[in-house]
């Protein structure tokens, strides 16, 4: 009796012991398994993914003042668009963006004739742009451009490109050999005088433009007219 109880004693001891060692494999090679899976990316709350998620929008802003190892610091939007409407970079204002105006000059002097006129150009254009140069001036008989009769000019002063925003004034003096005497006059030179309804003055780049007087007519002697440059400020 004793002998068949020690039997089951080391039956179920070895059964036991095989169990155990059953349970000891399966754990070392779930163990690997395991291990290969519980490899994700780091959580939304661990410091690296904090750090990638808030650096965006939360990083300072390039400082504008200066440079950085030898590049400079300030963002390309902060160039401003100001920049393309410099005198430097204004084109020349096209014949559809001027409207010129005919008046009769400040120092004129008694007489039959016209001593002087002031053209005023005006940029009527949404964009600035530039007038530059001395202007040519006929003569338009009838008032018609068609049949107009170029004068002499005589060019005076400097001619430098001037800027005009939109709305702004730009300014040409005509000086003319004015006729003398009284009803249809004289010339001193001898010459007959010239009556013009209109005038048809002509800028480089920017057009022709018929001009009038509101309170008269251009009468001249000798067909010559001596022409400032185009000019910012209003001739006296």
């Amino acid at each position: 009796m004793q002998h068949h109880n020690t039997i089951r004693l080391a039956a179920s001891a070895t059964a036991v012991i095989a169990a155990a060692l059953s349970l000891t494999a399966c754990g070392s090679g779930g163990g690997d398994a395991t291990a290969k899976a519980s490899s994700p990316t780091p959580a939304a709350g661990t410091p690296s993914a904090t750090a990638a998620v808030t650096a965006s929008p939360t990083a300072t802003p390039p400082s504008t003042s200066g440079s950085s190892g030898g590049r400079s610091t300030a963002p390309s939007a902060a160039v401003s668009p100001a920049s393309d409407t410099s005198a430097g970079s204004a084109s020349r204002c096209p014949v559809s963006a001027v409207r010129a105006t005919a008046l009769q000059g400040p120092d004129n002097r008694v007489g039959t004739g016209t001593g002087t006129a002031l053209i005023e150009f005006t940029n009527v254009s949404g964009r600035a742009c530039v007038l530059q140069g001395h202007p040519s001036v006929a003569g338009a008989g009838n008032g018609s451009p068609e049949h107009n009769r170029p004068l002499k000019v005589t060019p005076t002063g400097l001619a430098s490109p001037v800027r005009l925003a939109p709305g702004g004034t730009a300014w040409v003096k005509l000086t003319f050999v004015q006729v003398e005497g009284e009803g249809d006059g004289y010339c001193v030179s001898g010459a007959k005088p010239a009556v013009y309804p209109t005038l048809v003055v002509g800028l480089s780049g920017s057009g022709a433009h018929q001009v009038a007087l509101s309170d008269g007519e251009f009468a001249e002697c000798d067909n010559t007219v001596t022409a400032t440059a185009v000019s910012a400020a209003k001739p006296a």
